[in-house]
């Protein structure tokens, strides 16, 4: 069962535990509410008015959709943008079982949230494990899909980076470097591995900032929910590759060459997978570009945009 309301641009107060007060924007929301599925609610907020949409796709559950404010305000002097926080992070409900944030699940409140701002249609820009939410949209739904941007995608296809082969239930005998990824671990030290991990996204220089900004958003979601979202089920390889292939719309890949969380590997398999892509491989860009470097992803995005519709 799906349902939607409309809500004040601020919000309403949330049961979930939320910050002391929220950082200022560049701009505010012109309209927000949030969509209800199966007792979940995902609140959501547009933006501007341009055609076409896009809608900013969240990633991991880990960060909320703050982490787009770099894009926002720039895509929104062109175009109508929707975000919305994912289920377990932001104002969005923190469901209590692992089967609510399964890739499907994720791909649903998509779907469900541009029903609920009456988005027909949209190019859909993803980070990380956005892209497997996006791809199941863009391969099951094509027909809503005008375009996927995929930055840094996080796929079980291609070579990834092998430092992160710890396994996650194991007591280990050290909490150096991704061993840190562990159950036990996020349960004795959480802000450590938050801090470990973002870390890791921002390999650029002199990116503080941007790293206090996600380990603040990470604080809102806790290790016991990020948990939750750990033991869910996403894409199989042979689930993705059959996705790949469904795919109708153009795809940009970007990617950096010093991504160190998966490596280039899932984005060349990616770009090579689907029928209509272009990768574009930034160096020196790590795996959170769109918050490192936010001109030059929103510039690639505004000329993807622009491609797509003058070939409408």
């Amino acid at each position: 069962m799906v349902t939607a309301r409309r809500a004040d641009p601020r919000g309403p107060s949330h049961a979930a535990s939320q910050p002391a007060r929220e950082q200022s924007r560049a701009r505010y929301p012109d309209e927000s509410g949030f969509v209800e599925r199966d007792g979940v609610r995902t609140f959501y907020e547009v933006y501007g008015h341009g055609d076409p949409t896009i809608v900013l796709v969240p990633t991991w559950q880990i960060v909320h959709s703050r982490l787009w404010k770099g894009q926002i305000p720039y895509l929104a002097r062109h175009h109508r943008v929707v975000t919305f926080d994912p289920r377990g992070n932001g104002r969005s409900d923190r469901p209590p079982l692992s089967e609510a944030y399964t890739e499907r699940e994720m791909a649903g409140d998509i779907v469900a949230v541009m029903d609920a701002t009456s988005t027909d249609r949209a190019v859909l820009v993803t980070r990380s494990m956005g892209a497997q939410r996006g791809l199941i949209v863009a391969g099951e739904y094509p027909d809503r899909v005008l375009g996927l941007v995929a930055g840094g995608p996080s796929l079980p296809i291609g070579e990834r980076s092998g430092e992160r082969d710890f396994p996650f239930e194991d007591v280990l005998a050290t909490d150096e470097g991704w061993a840190k990824n562990n159950i036990h671990y996020w349960r004795r030290d959480f802000d450590g591995y938050l801090r470990f991990f973002f870390s890791r996204c921002f390999t650029e220089p002199h990116s503080t900032k941007q790293i206090e900004d996600c380990v603040g958003w990470g604080h809102e979601i806790g290790a016991e929910t990020l948990i939750l979202g750990e033991y869910a089920a996403g894409l199989t390889a042979d689930e993705t590759l059959a996705l790949c292939a469904r795919v109708r719309s153009p795809v940009l890949v970007i990617v950096g060459d010093h991504d160190a969380i998966t490596g280039t590997g899932p984005a060349i398999a990616l770009a090579a997978a689907v029928p209509d892509a272009r990768l574009i491989v930034v160096q020196g860009g790590g795996h959170v570009q769109d918050a490192r470097d936010p001109v030059l992803i929103n510039l690639l995005i505004h000329d993807f945009v622009a491609g797509l519709e003058a070939k409408r």
